[in-house]
Parts: structure tokens; C-alpha cells; sequence
């Protein structure tokens, strides 16, 4: 039995995917409403909605490339205390960056942004932003006296 998973089904595939099974599991899946028997008309169907998520998926990755080139042209500057030697006080965390961003207009998550270890020196830093899996922006952070 020819079937097209509705969702996603541990050890069998993901949503979307069609599969060959044997008739039982097939009926199986189909009560559960975890799957769908693959006819010429839902495979056509299947197809479509592949290509309507790809064209999404495109226009996503543009406007991330848009938001990636605009967040590039920033410099977020950070005014910290310091002690002896330029020694700074504290961090910059990922919550202040999203502040800051979000100052300038721009929302980003807290999961978004890469920063291996927490800023603590004077001078320019480059910090990742993912902005979506395929498009990585690099905003610099400046610390002042």
C-alpha cells in the first residue's frame, strides 16, 4: 500500500514523505489520521504544498538577507566602567545586545544570538545574529570607557 504521511511518524518518515507499507500498518495510519493513501490527485496536491513552502521558504531567505545587510551597517556602542589597566567591570550579556537592537528597531531572540563567551574587553567585537538557518549576520559591538 502506497500511503503519504500527515505527520511525522517515529522510525517510518516525516510529514510529507510517501511511502511503501504493508496493507494493515497502512490502514493503521490512515485511522489515525497519520497518514493518507497516495492517489494521483494527492500526490499532485502533495507536490503543490511542497512548492508553496519552498516559494515561502525563498521569500524568508530575502528578507533575512535584507535584515542581515541592514544589521551589518550597525555599530552598537556600550559605555562600561573600568577599573586600573582599562580592566572593565562586568559584561556585555546577549540580553544588553537585544536591548540595543531593539532600541535601533529591530526584534531579535535571545536564542538568536551566538556569542561564545561573554564580552569583557574594550574595543570592537563582531557577534553572530542567526537570523534563520541559512542567513548568519555579523553586527560589530563596540566597548567605550
Amino acid at each position: 500500500m502506497k500511503i503519504i504521511l500527515l505527520n511525522d511518524v517515529k522510525k517510518q518518515g516525516k510529514k510529507g514523505d510517501i511511502l511503501n507499507v504493508k496493507d494493515g500498518y497502512g490502514t493503521f495510519l490512515i485511522n489515525k489520521k497519520d497518514a493518507t493513501l497516495a492517489t494521483v490527485s494527492s500526490v499532485n496536491k502533495l507536490d503543490k504544498d511542497n512548492k508553496e513552502k519552498e516559494r515561502q521558504e525563498l521569500n524568508t531567505i530575502k528578507e533575512m538577507e535584507t535584515l542581515k545587510e541592514k544589521i551589518e551597517k550597525l555599530t552598537l556602542t556600550f559605555k562600561v566602567k573600568t577599573g586600573s589597566n582599562d580592566k572593565v567591570f562586568g559584561s556585555i550579556s546577549p540580553k544588553q545586545i537585544i536591548e540595543s537592537l531593539k532600541n535601533k528597531g529591530y526584534t531579535i531572540d535571545k536564542k538568536q544570538i551566538k556569542l561564545d563567551d561573554s564580552i569583557s574587553t574594550l574595543g570592537f567585537h563582531t557577534v553572530e545574529i542567526i537570523l534563520h538557518k541559512k542567513v548568519t549576520a555579523k553586527v560589530k559591538v563596540e566597548l567605550i570607557k
